[in-house]
């Protein structure tokens, strides 16, 4: 039997009512219930490292689910209740998010140099040891192409390491200590609240979200096709790499309305997940387009790690740039992650059963 695939904008189609809403909402709040379970549990356990961090995505992709469904289907949601829990779940999801950031920001950059520079080892790595050695740091043999760059590799990661692990071992207390929190706790009791009682409108139970979720769909293709696409697909964008050294440290001007469509496509991926009672099928050109965006994501946030390092005082000429050479490369993935975003996205929808 063919499956039977619900369409937002097809009038036709059987209603999904705010039952359906309350339904999802139900099972995600169970699922963070779940997952601060097991962080609990595993928080003080031996071994228990892998499981915490499994815990905490899980307790991230609740809350996102939670409010972002709360930001699409607010209207039939109470009003107060609603506008109180989006906040707080977006703190916790940022929160939580930071310490996995700075970790792989600094895994993408490390690769990055190894890769620019030829090396054998990861240019930390290579610091690392030569410094435990008893020695000086000390360069890999550079080929005649690369050798200016490969000088200044090895101290650029390690610069980049000790930036971002530091970034990253803050970022580890300070998630430690917001689970602590009062404010965590109260976000908590709310959650375990809604596992069992959503407020809804007195209409909702009869109201169609359909409408809702094709609103959703709406502002994703609209931002889309507002996205600066003349600007940000020239091969070589002169501009984001002149912005990203620059002594102005502030996000880069192209990026924002693709970091918007990013969030949209995410809400508009969670609608779809509350139609389909938390079983969507899957979408080809979403998962394409999202994957397209968070690579977009990453190497703009790679690079702008790689232009605050080479600010930093009295750094030697060959390690700035090492860094400007790195940063350029991260600039030149963001735009492969667009040009990839608008191929999977100029693709048909195909829905697989």
């Amino acid at each position: 039997m063919a499956t039977q695939h619900l369409d937002p904008t097809d009038p036709t189609a059987s209603e999904v009512t705010g039952n359906a809403l309350a339904g999802y909402l139900r099972s995600q709040a169970t699922e963070f219930l779940r997952a601060l379970r097991l962080h609990r549990e595993n928080g003080s356990a031996a071994n228990g490292a892998a499981e915490s961090v499994d815990a905490a995505r899980a307790l991230r992709r609740s809350a996102r689910r939670i409010s972002g469904s709360l930001h699409t289907f607010r209207p039939l949601l109470d009003t107060d209740w609603s506008e109180e829990m989006r906040p707080e779940l977006a703190w916790l999801s940022g929160t939580l998010g930071l310490e996995h950031a700075y970790e792989s920001r600094l895994e993408r950059l490390l690769l990055a140099l190894h890769r620019l520079s030829g090396s054998t080892s990861l240019p930390a790595q290579a610091v690392i040891t030569d410094l435990a050695a008893g020695g000086r740091p000390a360069s890999p043999t550079p080929t005649p192409e690369r050798g200016n760059l490969t000088v200044g590799a090895a101290k650029a990661g390690a610069l980049l390491e000790r930036q971002l692990t530091l970034a990253r071992t803050r970022a580890h207390s300070t998630a430690l200590q917001a689970l602590g929190s009062s404010r965590f706790h109260a976000v908590a009791d709310k959650v375990a609240v809604l596992a069992s009682e959503v407020p809804l409108t007195p209409t909702a139970p009869t109201t169609d979200l359909r409408p809702l979720a094709a609103a959703a769909e709406e502002r994703l293709t609209d931002a889309i096709a507002a996205l600066p696409l003349l600007t940000a697909g020239h091969p070589y964008n002169a501009e984001a790499l002149v912005h990203g050294l620059s002594p102005d440290p502030s996000p880069h001007p192209q990026d924002g309305p693709w970091h918007q469509v990013r969030l949209l496509l995410r809400l508009h991926r969670y609608a779809r997940e509350v139609l389909y009672a938390g079983s969507a099928p899957m979408d080809v050109r979403l998962l394409a387009a999202g994957q397209a965006l968070n690579r977009h994501r990453d190497a703009s946030e790679a690079a702008a790690a790689a232009a605050q390092a080479a600010r930093t005082p009295r750094i030697a000429p060959a390690t700035a740039y090492a860094l400007g050479v790195l940063h350029a490369d991260q600039r030149h993935e963001v735009e492969a992650a667009r040009f990839a975003f608008q191929q999977a996205w100029q693709k048909e929808t195909v829905n697989a059963p």
